[in-house]
């Protein structure tokens, strides 16, 4: 009954953020999408960079440069090589110690579990017990967990600040991860949309909204 009764107050708040989302317009006349990468070292140093900077500016440009300088770094196999051989900050472009150690230690988590491609990476992101030991590594989340395999194609909620902003404008009380990734789950299905659909389109309308807020304060 108490399952019951919390699949019923997740319906309810998926259809108050459906419907704020439709208010606002989210989706605009197209609905946004991570891209499906097919690239590892593309899908650890997104998913490593992404917390804590700005996406646009910081992390987007280093990721296309490690995609046009290390194109071949598809497979763990091959990435390893690149590291050993250039060195994680280089790969990076990132010199700080902390993000630096939790790629290493991603990459290191990764080769143990012999997950060598991107598909075999989605594949095991789509099991539970996986998902928790991932989450072992140092400075990986829920979040990043989900982050991730967004990245390689499986159909989540990541929830960030953008998605707790959105889910208090709906007038949303419960701020908890795993509320959250099941209403915004719920909504996106209500909507008739993928789940990482929703989930881009939110995080692309409220980096805007911030925009355009900071943009006022700053001609006041």
């Amino acid at each position: 009954m108490a399952q019951s009764l919390n699949n019923s107050d997740a319906l309810h708040a998926a259809r108050r953020v459906a419907d704020h989302a439709v208010r606002t317009g989210v989706l605009g006349s197209h609905v946004s999408c991570r891209p499906v990468y097919q690239h590892i070292g593309a899908v650890l140093a997104d998913s490593v960079l992404q917390a804590g900077l700005n996406y646009a500016k910081v992390v987007k440009p280093r990721i296309a440069t490690i995609l046009r300088t290390f194109p071949h770094a598809t497979t763990m196999n091959i990435l390893i090589g690149v590291i050993e051989q250039e060195g994680s900050p280089k790969f990076l472009q990132w010199e700080h110690r902390e993000k630096v150690s939790r790629f290493d230690n991603l990459v290191g988590f990764m080769a143990e579990a012999e997950i060598d491609s991107t598909s075999e990476l989605s594949r095991a992101l789509r099991d539970k017990s996986f998902r928790m030991d991932i989450r072992q590594v140092r400075g990986v989340g829920p979040k990043t967990v989900d982050y991730m395999a967004c990245l390689v194609g499986v159909d989540c909620i990541a929830v960030d600040r953008h998605i707790r902003g959105f889910a208090e404008l709906a007038g949303l009380e419960d701020d908890s991860y795993d509320y959250l990734r099941e209403v915004f789950g719920f909504a996106a299905d209500l909507l008739s949309i993928s789940r990482r659909e929703f989930d881009a389109s939110i995080w692309r309308y409220q980096s805007e909204q911030t925009a355009r807020q900071l943009s006022l304060e700053f001609m006041q």
